[in-house]
């Protein structure tokens, strides 16, 4: 049977990312500027009838509470909605890379079953669910490329050039809460300008947990001197250990280290589910 929907949830690169402060909650504060590209998992909607959420890893094996599974939840739990689902994933998207593969997959389960299920929600309405489920969900969900501060819920959408990136991910991972919990972590970066980004866009500031992710995972290190060996200057995205670097022309990734996976991946101007939920209101800034 052909699903209802078949669609894809695009990975993002964080150009740089700078961490301004502490809440007294323990909430990281945070800079950023998030772009789309076109490194993407799919996933397949089939409605069901009987109310129930049912899952088909159809690829990589994921977690059983993974976050498709809880944003379908979530969803449902807010709507009361007496319908279900049956998604089937194709992930591609590395895990624990900072390429943010999972809340893309969570806003794209939402974008798509707030339309299977005839919910009509704006998207405002969908980012408050989201951002329980993940600090960059609601920024997949609002489909443009983005400034971002806050713990990430303050989305400034932004038009950015079209570039190409060479992105490298060490076969080993990290987790989020081993970064922000060190106490080495840098935290007191001033604060950036829309401005100052603007004019250096693809070579501004700097990722504020790749030092602690070095220490950490041996492979970043690794992936950064075979950038730097091609002439490439490369940076860690997110708080993963994925690495990327600005292409000019194509490059042979055959010589990638063993077990790394090496990608050639382009910009993205929006997010593919674009329109799939109404904003209330929306301005975007030119870089």
């Amino acid at each position: 049977m052909k699903s209802l929907y078949d669609i894809c949830a695009p990975a993002k690169l964080n150009l740089f990312l700078h961490i301004t402060g502490r809440r007294s909650d323990g909430y990281h504060l945070l800079e950023s500027v998030f772009m789309l590209i076109d490194w993407c998992d799919t996933l397949h909607f089939d409605l069901r009838v009987d109310g129930q959420i049912s899952r088909e890893d159809l690829v990589t094996p994921l977690p059983p509470d993974d976050l498709v599974t809880r944003a379908a939840r979530a969803l449902k739990i807010a709507s009361s909605s007496p319908l279900g689902v049956h998604i089937g994933i194709e992930k591609r998207i590395p895990v624990q890379a900072g390429m943010g593969g999972g809340s893309s997959d969570a806003a794209s389960t939402l974008l798509a079953l707030n339309s299977l299920w005839q919910l009509n929600y704006s998207l405002e309405r969908l980012s408050q669910i989201g951002l329980q489920l993940g600090a960059d969900v609601p920024f997949f969900l609002g489909g443009r490329n983005a400034w971002v501060e806050g713990v990430g819920e303050k989305i400034s959408p932004v038009i950015l050039p079209v570039a190409r990136f060479l992105v490298l991910k060490p076969p080993q991972g990290l987790e989020t809460r081993l970064i922000f919990s060190d106490p080495t972590l840098k935290r007191d970066s001033e604060t950036a300008i829309i401005s100052g980004f603007a004019a250096n866009t693809f070579g501004f500031g700097r990722n504020d947990l790749q030092s602690v992710a070095q220490r950490l995972c041996p492979g970043v290190t690794q992936a950064l001197e075979w950038l730097a060996s091609h002439g490439l200057s490369g940076r860690m995205t997110g708080s993963g250990s994925a690495v990327f670097a600005q292409v000019l022309q194509d490059i042979d990734l055959m010589g990638a280290p063993g077990e790394f996976q090496a990608r050639l991946c382009s910009s993205l101007d929006v997010h593919p589910l674009l329109g799939w939920a109404v904003s209330d209101s929306l301005s975007v800034s030119s870089i």
